[in-house]
């Protein structure tokens, strides 16, 4: 098959980012001002998310030092709903690859499917909460805040979902997903938000909001009744520091890697332009690729391969990496077992490719405009197709870097993998 030919291309972001990250941490902990609302020897659940948040065990460790300064016992728990594939043992290795154990931050992790329900919302829903933080003194929501993958509103992924999903464990993460089904996803949150903050000593949070290129840049710490207001703003900073695709529109989409380190749907549906559709963009969608080669599971998904099925292509090799069993643990809680759908596979990188440009409707291969990008958390740089490059050398805010040079594969038709630095 004749192939276009590709070029690296580097994409411009505004990109605020916090260089002393310890210190704005504890900064934002002292505005909290907790000494006037905790004692002595109280004990305090930190939570932990699944999410791959830049620089969270240097975030939490400088916390969990706070709170131990201020003379009470802080403890972690893994907040991640059904990741790990639902089991305690599960998040602590989900924790683990990021540098969260008991040895680097000084303090326990107390992991547990079990959950206490702690109120019941006006809709007749269980409010299921961790059992370790639930018999604590006090709770400290900690999460990034961002645009959520499957769904539009004020409040979307951050501190609300982290009391909601997050401390629900698996049953509460299933509970509420199942809840979806017949009420909105906002009226859930807000109602089973209002309960958390009510019955179950939060003390406050700890925002966090990247840029387009995975760094920190912004902490904030939020006092529990400002929470839905500041993080409803905070949202739309976060729109606003969202990476992007340098062209709107392409016909074939190639991802390096997905995982749930990088999206909760594998791949950020805000990027890729499937928020509102499975395998094709909609009106509603700012984006859209006609089709999706999927090329490998990250290291950090841990073989969960939910967000796989948003593709229409992938390699033998991504395959051979997904756990089932973590894979449809997440998937059915979620009630979307089509995510985890696995696509047409094909042996090598290139059948794959070759293959996906033969369902492009009208146009050859060689004129198709093709995206390579490592993820969807890293776009600074990429490759294009060359007939990608009249929509883009008008642009202030990509550089062509290089030679328009044929597909980088290897003898064995692996496609070299976007340097992202």
């Amino acid at each position: 098959m004749q192939l276009p030919r590709m070029v690296t291309v580097y994409q411009t972001f505004d990109a605020p980012k916090i260089d002393n990250i310890c210190a704005v941490v504890r900064q934002e902990m002292n505005a909290l001002q907790l000494s006037d609302r905790v004692r002595g020897g109280d004990t305090v659940a930190v939570t932990a998310g699944s999410r791959g948040v830049a620089n969270i065990a240097t975030i939490t460790g400088e916390i969990v030092a706070f709170l131990r300064e201020l003379g009470t016992v802080p403890f972690i728990v893994p907040a991640m709903g059904s990741h790990g594939g639902g089991t305690a043992e599960g998040q602590l290795e989900v924790l683990a690859g990021y540098g969260i154990t008991e040895d680097s931050m000084g303090v326990p992790i107390r992991s547990t499917r079990e959950t206490v329900v702690v109120a019941e919302t006006p809709q007749g829903i269980p409010v299921r909460f961790d059992r370790h933080a639930a018999e604590a003194n006090h709770v400290l929501v900690v999460n990034r805040i961002k645009p959520h993958t499957g769904f539009v509103g004020p409040i979307e992924s951050g501190l609300h979902k982290m009391m909601l999903i997050g401390l629900g464990n698996h049953e509460g993460a299933l509970t509420y997903h199942r809840a979806i089904l017949r009420h909105s996803f906002s009226e859930i949150l807000n109602a089973v938000a209002k309960s958390v903050l009510e019955k179950c000593g939060v003390i406050g949070g700890i925002a966090i909001v990247e840029n387009a290129r995975d760094e920190t840049a912004l902490i904030e710490s939020i006092a529990p009744d400002r929470f839905a207001e500041r993080e409803t703003e905070l949202l739309r900073t976060a729109v606003g520091w969202l990476p992007s695709l340098p062209l709107k529109e392409c016909d074939l989409l190639i991802i390096d890697r997905i995982g749930k380190n990088i999206s909760g749907s594998g791949m950020d549906t805000n990027v890729v332009g499937r928020k509102f559709n499975f395998h094709r963009a909609t009106e509603s969608d700012a984006v859209s690729c006609l089709r999706i080669l999927v090329r490998a599971l990250t290291e950090q998904t841990h073989g969960n391969a939910c967000g796989i099925g948003l593709s229409e292509y992938t390699t033998q090799r991504c395959v051979d990496q997904i756990d089932p069993v973590s894979t449809r643990v997440n998937c059915m809680t979620a009630q979307h077992p089509e995510v985890g759908m696995v696509p047409i596979t094909l042996p090598t990188d290139r059948d794959a490719l070759e293959a996906a440009l033969q369902t492009i409707g009208l146009t050859e291969p060689q004129d198709a405009r093709i995206i390579q990008i490592a993820d969807t958390l890293h776009l600074s740089t990429v490759r294009v197709s060359e007939p990608c490059l009249p929509e883009l050398v008008t642009s202030k805010h990509l550089k062509v870097d290089g030679d328009v040079v044929p597909f980088p594969f290897d003898e064995d038709g692996r496609l070299a993998d976007v340097n992202c630095g």
